[in-house]
């Protein structure tokens, strides 16, 4: 996000670089776009103990200079903040940025942009029967594709006009939101549990209305955070032990515009917690490699497993039967689609 003034920075041969810590598929993005550039900008990767020896590889081969370290995510991040600070003071000259595996808002505006499309593809031409969204499963690691995609509902939701008005907020108006986990890395149920919009804290964290996904001032109201002792999943590109708080915060305000447009049971906006064992994930990762030969890594298949999972299948089209009836109460929807985010496949071999 920051390449587009590197070149003021390479006068006096100090040199321009980026760091960043990654579970594997953040660290691959980063690494692609630095040495694609003319000329390709040097970045370093800080990956923890977890990460699979076959994505240490790529980046390397990608050509990033990769440091593994911790136990987990948050410890090889810790390392990396700390590269970046000493970085300041070695005499080199040199700059070094930071960048966040998914804690920015850059990133979550970037991920927005899927929902643009997707409403895109699901518009009909000016027609009355466009697909709504039901429903959007995404897997949640530290928090940013997640944020991103509530950042898309609510800027649409308010695109053609405050309140909600016009037909893009129309197709999206009720949609629920899955997040999607593993057991033994579920930090995002941890902290919605904990912060349950019902509780006193939280009772007045208002949408700003704005449609920017920013917020308010309320955006920096007190949460409390939960952090995971350790991260047990097989699923480790999911391994934050805590989520940013800026997806509780979006979370909430998802969750209140279904509430203040519900007129029936089940026909509002809401953020739903899924977690899954690693065997659900695994085994959805294999279903789907049948069902449209490309393999995907477990981070992935927690998302797919609401959709191969018996159990989780089960209580996905339980909580979107409410979906028959429109938020206004004037009857059938019609067509609501499941829109699966599939994502994470570094730690997978592609198509096959």
């Amino acid at each position: 996000n920051n390449s587009s003034n590197n070149n003021n920075n390479n006068d006096n041969n100090n040199q321009v670089q980026f760091l960043s810590s990654s579970g594997g598929n953040a660290g691959l993005a980063l690494t692609t776009v630095c040495r694609s550039l003319r000329p390709p900008l040097p970045v370093s990767v800080i990956v923890p103990e977890t990460t699979k020896p076959m994505v240490v590889r790529k980046l390397e081969t990608l050509g990033a200079d990769v440091t593994v370290f911790g136990k987990n995510w948050n410890e090889a991040d810790a390392l990396a903040r700390t590269m970046v600070e000493d970085a300041k003071t070695d005499g080199s000259g040199n700059t070094v940025y930071y960048v966040s595996p998914y804690d920015n808002p850059l990133l979550w505006t970037g991920h927005s942009t899927a929902v643009d499309e997707i409403i895109d593809q699901l518009s009909c031409n000016g027609g009355d029967d466009d697909v709504r969204i039901g429903a959007i499963l995404a897997s949640v690691g530290g928090g940013g594709l997640l944020s991103g995609i509530l950042e898309g509902l609510e800027r649409n939701y308010y695109r053609g006009g405050g309140g909600g008005g016009g037909r893009r907020s129309a197709i999206i108006r009720g949609t629920k939101v899955m997040a999607c986990e593993t057991e033994g890395a579920a930090s995002f149920a941890a902290s919605l549990v904990a912060n349950s919009l019902d509780s006193e804290n939280n009772s007045n964290d208002d949408d700003d209305g704005d449609g920017n996904g920013n917020g308010n001032a309320n955006e920096e109201r007190s949460l409390t955070m939960k952090r995971l002792d350790g991260i047990t999943s097989v699923a480790t590109s999911l391994g934050a032990l805590e989520v940013t708080p800026a997806v509780i915060h979006r979370a909430h305000r998802h969750q209140r515009r279904g509430r203040c447009d519900d007129t029936s049971a089940g026909g509002g906006e809401d953020v739903l917690s899924y977690t899954c064992t690693d065997a659900e994930a695994v085994d959805a990762c294999v279903k789907f490699a049948l069902d449209h030969r490309m393999l995907v890594e477990p981070a992935c298949g927690a998302a797919l497993a609401p959709i191969y999972s018996e159990r989780l299948r089960g209580r996905l089209l339980e909580e979107l039967s409410g979906m028959r009836q429109s938020s206004s109460g004037d009857g059938d929807r019609g067509s609501s689609a499941i829109v699966v985010e599939v994502c994470g496949g570094g730690g997978g071999r592609g198509r096959f």
